[in-house]
């Protein structure tokens, strides 16, 4: 039972899988901005040209409730990624906290005549053209 675990945070916290969750909610919230724009401006304005069935002459205090209105669902888009994203820094650094840098292993090495960068295995300098040991 406990590989279960151990598996399924591994696939969990794969970076495919975060991307994905985040996208999806990142998208749930930019419906409501898209959602509050359409209801609060866009409709009011297309009623108010078409004289449809919605036509009526708005007052300033009801257009500045549907801007304010509009201005929320922005705010709560904001308030929601930052959210987010502390939530996924926050993971990423726990998943890198146990693990060690591994250090590579040098692919050059120093000519000690000119100081020029040169092959590790090389056995002269392509700069100066120095036997190298």
């Amino acid at each position: 039972m406990k590989k279960f675990f151990e598996d399924f945070k591994a696939f969990a916290l794969k970076g495919n899988v975060m991307d994905m969750a985040v996208g999806v909610i990142i998208g749930g919230a930019f419906t409501g901005i898209v959602t509050s724009l359409t209801e609060n401006f866009i409709n009011p304005f297309l009623f108010w040209i078409t004289g449809g069935t919605g036509y009526r002459l708005y007052k300033w205090s009801e257009i500045t409730g549907y801007g304010s209105a509009f201005l929320s669902s922005v705010i709560n888009f904001i308030i929601l990624a930052f959210v987010l994203f502390c939530m996924i820094r926050a993971i990423n650094k726990a998943m890198t906290m146990g693990k060690k840098e591994e250090e590579a292993d040098p692919t050059t090495k120093q000519c000690p005549y000119c100081k020029a960068d040169i092959p590790i295995d090389a056995v002269k300098c392509m700069h100066c053209t120095s036997d190298v040991e």
